[in-house]
């Protein structure tokens, strides 16, 4: 993990995200809506920062967030080659109908 998961979707840092989920988990008496007011965050999202740490740390299952990148990674390139297929399908398609028309 780099040092964002994702900079077109978080607005926050890694050390900030990793602060806060160790600031609520090391915490007894902290409730996870007090701890995100204090840090000026929504609590839906500190719970999905530590849901997702779990996950990362093997605690829970699901899909890591090196996983999730791969995954996006690779969506991004199966959406290119779609396009570049279709682009080569209908450049076929084209010189197709011009030797036809010689």
């Amino acid at each position: 993990m780099g040092s964002r998961e994702n900079p077109r979707r978080s607005g926050y840092p890694a050390e900030f995200k990793q602060a806060a989920i160790e600031l609520y988990l090391t915490s007894e008496h902290r409730s996870l809506e007090r701890t995100a007011k204090e840090l000026g965050i929504s609590p839906t999202t500190l719970k999905n920062w530590v849901r997702q740490a779990k996950v990362d740390h093997g605690q829970t299952p699901g899909a890591t967030s090196d996983e999730r990148a791969e995954l996006a990674r690779l969506r991004q390139e199966n959406r290119r080659l779609k396009q570049e297929r279709d682009l080569l399908k209908r450049a076929a398609a084209f010189f197709a109908q011009e030797t036809e028309t010689r």
